[in-house]
């Protein structure tokens, strides 16, 4: 592991964001899991916590991290909204691989490896996935599972054919697609992630779908209802953002 300074010569592998909105007591946990994996890592990494507007001690809690880790930082982000979080630590990141990872670290740390090189080589954005045999979801309550499966059927009819989870929080993008990518992005709210992925479509990025085990948190921060129903809501602006040319390439 080097400084930011030095690593921003180019050897940095791997941006790990993390969003963060009141998360003081689940972040120094994730973020000791964190720094124990990358320390047995052979490759140049850096962690981007961007806090989401939070009231409770996440800040400090992140700066006490950082400050014995040079290569890592925090950002504050001015407006509330989970995507407009993500959006502010991909672009100040400086990695090949670009990776957000929820602060809660329902998927083990350990499982990044499989987005990285020899795996994925030739897509452009890699998405985690709860679905499919090889994946595992750990403790998942069968009435949750229910409503994050019919959500997932609307979000395929309305905008993303095939892809079986776009809402898992675990996600890495390259450093060509999340530069292209976030520079258009205009959601901030929790639809961000089928925008990302609805405008990566339409540029004909490559993506992938990486089955993972996934630990249930009685603790999440998905409003199951009331954030499904945000999301359609979000999907017909997708829509209208397309028409209007705001996900158009410059001069298309």
């Amino acid at each position: 592991m080097t400084d930011r300074h030095e690593a921003g010569s180019g050897n940095t592998l791997l941006s790990i964001i993390i969003p963060a909105y009141n998360e003081a007591l689940r972040l120094p946990a994730s973020l000791a899991r964190i720094d124990a994996f990358l320390q047995q890592q052979s490759y140049e990494a850096e962690v981007i916590i961007v806090d989401n507007g939070s009231t409770d001690r996440t800040v400090a809690v992140a700066r006490e991290f950082t400050a014995t880790r040079p290569w890592a930082q925090v950002i504050q982000a001015a407006v509330r909204g989970k995507g407009l979080a993500v959006k502010v630590g991909m672009q100040a990141a400086i990695g090949d691989y670009r990776f957000i990872c929820d602060a809660d670290l329902s998927m083990p740390i350990e499982e990044i490896a499989r987005f990285l090189p020899p795996h994925g080589l030739g897509y452009d954005v890699q998405i985690a996935t709860r679905e499919g045999r090889e994946a595992r979801r750990i403790g998942e309550p069968v009435h949750r599972h229910l409503m994050g499966r019919i959500l997932n059927r609307i979000i395929q009819w309305t905008a993303l054919p095939g892809l079986q989870d776009t809402q898992c929080g675990f996600k890495m993008f390259g450093r060509t697609a999340a530069e292209d990518l976030f520079s258009v992005q205009q959601m901030v709210g929790i639809g961000f992630d089928v925008e990302l992925l609805f405008i990566a479509r339409k540029r004909g990025y490559r993506i992938r779908e990486v089955p993972i085990t996934w630990y249930f948190d009685a603790d999440s921060r998905m409003r199951l209802i009331y954030d499904s129903l945000y999301i359609l809501l979000e999907i017909q602006q997708i829509h209208r953002n397309w028409q209007r040319g705001f996900y158009a390439r410059p001069g298309s």
